[in-house]
């Protein structure tokens, strides 16, 4: 059968965990021959949860009604024979849910309420604050539990049009976007903010993170989604109804949180198996579906080959009873084909270039230090040689040679003392324009700004001049941090020369990629900085719920900068101390093997043998290091994304045969869970 996304993102996986094999065996090598220092270890422990534990996030956006969660149960979920999401009419879940699987946290729904949001506390923050949320753990081998469980995420509670503005779901300047009044004048709300389904699925946890964001009246309303979760999602899906094509609300969406760029953003028209007409021919339906696309395309203002039209409702039939037929007339293979082709081989590719990077850089600092160390051995062997037939007085000179020699070497310390001073006052100076302080300090200007005037009209202009000032910072860093790279390479080149040390310093990195992502927070907070929210902004709870998010949002920018100077800067010196030390132990053994040598005259020949020795296992060592690095270069460009095609169709899902719950159970509004086997492995409604 065709590839499925959960098929291509199986592949993804499987890649992945080749790759962090052949990752764990090039750091196993080097740990066990001693040539792990401080910065390689980081740069082995940084790529390994890159490959192994970082996520993949699926943003799955729509208003109500428009099939998203059964699109989200025919793509990930149909192999497991029922609905996992729900798929009931009408309203279903009332709060972002992120599906995904944590093996460190308990398998459950966790729940965070939403007078939380009276709170300044940042959704980020409140993550790491397990106390806050409402734990409800998922047995997996009680239907019935898990059925009350998960039917929290319906919750609702009626509150008064106050308290219902204060928590951001009324405004009066925006009466057409209010949610409805019952009769005793109430407000319906969710009665929680976030969602957390912690669940053991096989594609969860493979790194798969679903995001089911649940309509306009969710998305406007929590700044945390649409600044935070959105855009930080590697692909969004945008899902219409092709019976009702671009509705006044779905054009809010669109324009307001999604029009700005992504990894990749996809439009799925569905429902379009609703377009059938018993008095039209197939051609017709055909032409009505088309013109439907046009209509979307030209609305939302993108490509037409970037509306999907499909029906969900149809596709996870067809998937769940074996029908190829059907499927095909869903039209979702293709759609599943766009999304795989426009995530998944980027993801790759991010991933398997920083492996490759890495691991070269590594090839390359290793091999200078093998040089270096045969350069050492040579000479020791030349120094050897010269000794045949010689007298013990002969011996006692080049003893006190070498002794001469190790004292004019370690007078090499008081210059690495200042380099090392100097490099320490470079950096320093370098990260305290990328520390959080700074950071905090630029925001501070902007929300002088917001909490200046009633009407914060200069808040747009306020946080463009914020941002132009970070890219500033940015540049500035990228620029101290070459002056760095051209102290140390005058400085490597006098070690060299004066105390024959084989110092190089590898070209700094480049930090500037990172102005992207500051350009992405510039775009998707800016919107948010016009009239239309002048209002809100007035109001000191949003704007520092406003701040905090901004102020996460830029922080994980500025650390990661931080962070990959500060590898590179350790890396560039960590050489020094390794070779600093193999120049100490060189003395020291040639200083060992001379007095042996004086001491017993059938010395010199063993003496020789295990210098040779040596040499020689420094030469398997670095024939051994280039065979791993070509081993994982040639796993992390194997081109093995994509699944072989079956020659069967769909079949039905197999009955597993490890201990799980076989009783299905159907959740009102939410979810119909099928048998999860306790023991799997690798991580919306039609």
């Amino acid at each position: 059968m065709m590839p499925t996304f959960a098929s291509h993102l199986d592949a993804l996986g499987q890649w992945r965990l080749a790759t962090d094999a052949r990752l764990a065996d090039l750091a196993r090598f080097v740990r066990e021959h001693d040539l792990l220092d401080d910065g390689l270890s980081e740069w082995f422990e940084a790529m390994r949860y890159r490959l192994s534990g970082e996520k993949l996030m699926v943003a799955f956006v729509a208003e109500f009604s428009r099939g998203k969660s059964e699109l989200i149960n025919a793509i990930f979920f149909s192999d497991k024979g029922r609905r996992m999401m729900p798929a009931s009419a009408g309203r279903t879940t009332m709060c972002p849910v992120e599906l995904g699987y944590d093996a460190d946290d308990p398998v459950g729904l966790s729940l965070l309420p939403i007078d939380t949001r009276l709170e300044p506390t940042s959704l980020v923050e409140f993550r790491r604050m397990p106390s806050a949320w409402t734990l409800i753990e998922l047995d997996l081998t009680n239907p019935d539990g898990m059925a009350q469980a998960l039917a929290e995420v319906m919750r609702t509670r009626h509150v008064s049009v106050d308290e219902a503005m204060q928590l951001g779901f009324w405004d009066p300047e925006r009466p057409d976007d209010n949610p409805p009044l019952s009769s005793d004048g109430f407000v319906e709300i969710p009665q929680w903010r976030h969602a957390r389904i912690n669940l053991p699925h096989p594609l969860l946890k493979r790194g798969l993170v679903v995001l089911d964001t649940p309509g306009l009246n969710a998305i406007g309303t929590e700044p945390e989604l649409t600044l935070g979760l959105l855009p930080q999602a590697h692909a969004t899906v945008f899902i219409l109804g092709a019976d009702t094509g671009v509705t006044r609300s779905d054009l809010s969406i669109w324009k307001d949180h999604l029009s700005g760029p992504a990894l990749a953003r996809f439009v799925a028209l569905n429902k379009i198996d609703a377009l059938a007409d018993p008095l039209s021919t197939p051609e017709q339906v055909h032409e009505t579906i088309a013109r439907q696309c046009d209509s979307v395309a030209h609305t939302l203002e993108i490509p037409v080959d970037h509306v999907f039209p499909i029906s969900a409702r149809q596709a996870l039939a067809a998937r769940l009873h074996g029908d190829p037929v059907g499927l095909a007339a869903s039209r979702l293979p293709a759609f599943e084909e766009a999304l795989s082709e426009g995530l998944l081989p980027r993801r790759r590719e991010t991933l398997a270039q920083g492996a490759i990077d890495g691991a070269r850089a590594l090839q390359h600092q290793l091999t200078r230090r093998f040089g270096e160390l045969r350069r050492q051995y040579a000479e020791q062997m030349q120094e050897l040689r010269g000794l045949r037939g010689k007298s013990s007085g002969k011996v006692q000179l080049m003893l006190q040679r070498v002794q001469a020699e190790a004292t004019e070497f370690e007078q090499c310390t008081a210059r690495l003392t200042a380099m090392r001073s100097v490099h320490a006052r470079m950096l320093k100076e370098l990260l305290r324009d990328l520390s959080s302080e700074r950071l905090r300090q630029e925001v501070d200007v902007l929300q002088q700004v917001l909490g200046g005037s009633w009407l914060p009209l200069g808040a747009k202009k306020a946080f463009i001049e914020l941002c132009a000032r970070l890219r500033q910072l940015i540049e500035q860093s990228q620029s101290s941090n070459e002056e760095i790279h051209s102290m140390l390479q005058a400085s490597f080149v006098k070690l060299n020369a004066e105390f024959g040390f084989s110092l190089a310093a590898d070209p700094p990195i480049d930090v500037r990629k990172y102005l992207d992502d500051l350009d992405l927070i510039e775009r998707n907070y800016v919107q948010y900085l016009g009239l239309g929210q002048a209002f809100r902004l007035a109001q000191p709870g949003f704007q520092e719920q406003f701040r905090r998010m901004l102020i996460s949002r830029l922080r994980v920018v500025f650390e990661t900068v931080s962070n990959d100077i500060e590898l590179w800067n350790k890396t560039a010196s960590a050489q020094v101390d390794s070779q600093l030390r193999e120049r100490r132990r060189n003395f020291k053994r040639r200083y060992e093997s001379l007095d042996r040598i004086q001491s017993a005259s059938n010395e010199l020949d063993v003496r020789l043998q295990e210098v040779q020795a040596q040499d020689e296992r420094v030469l398997q060592l670095q024939t051994r290091l280039a065979t791993l690095i070509d081993e994982l270069v040639a796993q992390a460009s194997s081109d093995t994304m994509v699944p072989e095609r079956r020659d069967t169709v769909a079949a039905p899902a197999a009955v597993p045969t490890e201990p799980s719950f076989e009783t299905s159970v159907a959740v009102p509004g939410l979810m119909t869970f099928k048998a999860l086997p306790v023991s799997l492995d690798p991580s919306a409604s039609s």
